[in-house]
């Protein structure tokens, strides 16, 4: 993997304004690991938890209703370490545990797993985390390889959280990032999603990741909206015609 493409995503990283586009930022880190999954995950100043991931929604929501956080095996593993971890070092014998794999699996988390427990110096505690579908030898290829690469990262998604959290970034919550100006700017000339996402070098899932982002911020119904809105409020170019969808 070039590793300039891994500084890219770093840059990009450090102009994320809000959870919001962190969340869609992870998105683009797990095409870039080729991983099943990415998810980064801490708590406020006020208690509340705070996460950047690309599981489905529907599995977020579930963990949270089901209070899977007392159970986890990846948490509770992490909250005794100071080093990454692979899932299958933890302990996963309790029937609750097991329970929780079980339902994991059905919502799609992959059977192998990296986290790395972070310690902030002002007492707050985080996890980053890939998952994937893999053989043991392949994950642990993976992990042997990648190891240092994601030990970097996940320490500065940690830093760039805790500045957006602690409000230390700048500009509005309808700034659109670059990427996001890039997607809509494609997409008014008519090309496809397929067209965009490869002259952007991302995989079409993060693409609808970062058009989500860009219709939330702009207040927008559909795609030709979210055009029409950004061309009117001068953040993306003119264009003659506005693509149908």
């Amino acid at each position: 993997m070039p590793q300039d493409i891994l500084e890219d995503l770093l840059e990009r990283l450090q102009i994320t304004k809000s959870i919001e586009e962190l969340q869609v930022w992870t998105h683009e880190l797990r095409d870039y690991f080729g991983v099943a999954h990415v998810v980064y995950h801490t708590v406020n100043r006020e208690g509340e938890h705070v996460g950047a991931f690309t599981y489905g929604l529907e599995w977020a929501r579930r963990y949270v209703e089901k209070e899977y956080v007392k159970i986890d095996p990846v948490v509770i593993g992490a909250a005794r370490r100071f080093i990454p971890m692979d899932w299958k070092s933890l302990d996963w014998s309790n029937p609750k545990a097991r329970a929780f794999a079980k339902d994991a699996a059905k919502a799609g988390i992959g059977n192998q797993g990296w986290s790395v427990p972070i310690f902030g110096p002002n007492g707050e505690f985080a996890l980053f985390a890939l998952n994937d579908n893999a053989s043991d030898d392949e994950w642990n290829e993976f992990t042997q390889s990648r190891g240092k690469d994601i030990l970097v990262v996940s320490h500065l998604v940690h830093q760039q959280a805790m500045r957006i959290i602690n409000e230390e970034t700048v500009g509005s919550p309808l700034d659109l990032s670059p990427r996001e100006k890039d997607a809509l700017t494609q997409l008014s000339l008519g090309q496809s999603r397929a067209a965009v996402a490869n002259e952007l070098n991302i995989s079409e899932n993060t693409l609808r990741a970062y058009i989500d982002s860009a219709r939330h911020k702009l207040g927008a119904a559909n795609v030709t909206h979210a055009v029409a809105l950004a061309t009117a409020r001068g953040i993306i170019g003119r264009q003659k015609e506005f693509p149908k969808y």
